[in-house]
């Protein structure tokens, strides 16, 4: 069976990840036969996924928020950078208790630790993390879509 035709919301960002790498499992690489996404796909395709993101902040506060900087970071470089990269490169926009949670959440990603396992600290640290991403999306919507 053949999927009826569909928008993917996320396919300019895997486009250019997989133009980033540039390596092929066989055949030739992606940039010898994908064009670069155009600036303004790439925008738009990660704002995109914001609602999304933010129905799972109360699950998945630790992910959310590095998302949610990681989509800054792509507007702010036009480059698609990890997780804690991103963290680092946008903490400093944010308030102190805010940049603090940010970091907390990328410490908690380089060592593997998920908010099931960092305990009841984090799963308490819940209102601030709404404000953390209320702080990231309001940094996000200065930016120009396109």
């Amino acid at each position: 069976m053949v999927p009826e035709p569909k928008p993917m919301p996320d396919l300019a960002p895997e486009v250019t990840l997989a133009l980033a790498g540039n390596r092929a499992l066989f055949g030739p690489p992606p940039s010898a036969v994908m064009d670069p996404v155009p600036r303004g796909d790439l925008r738009r395709a990660v704002v995109a996924g914001i609602p999304s993101l933010l129905a799972d902040l109360d699950g998945d506060q630790r992910n959310v928020l590095l998302t949610l900087a990681r989509i800054l970071a792509t507007l702010e470089t036009d480059k698609i950078l990890p997780k804690h990269e991103a963290a680092e490169l946008v903490a400093h926009r944010l308030s102190p208790a805010s940049r603090e949670l940010l970091l907390t959440a990328r410490r908690m990603y380089l060592e593997g630790v998920s908010d099931e396992a960092a305990g009841t600290a984090w799963a308490g640290a819940k209102p601030a993390a709404h404000e953390a991403a209320t702080e990231l999306i309001s940094e996000i919507a200065g930016f120009e879509p396109g």
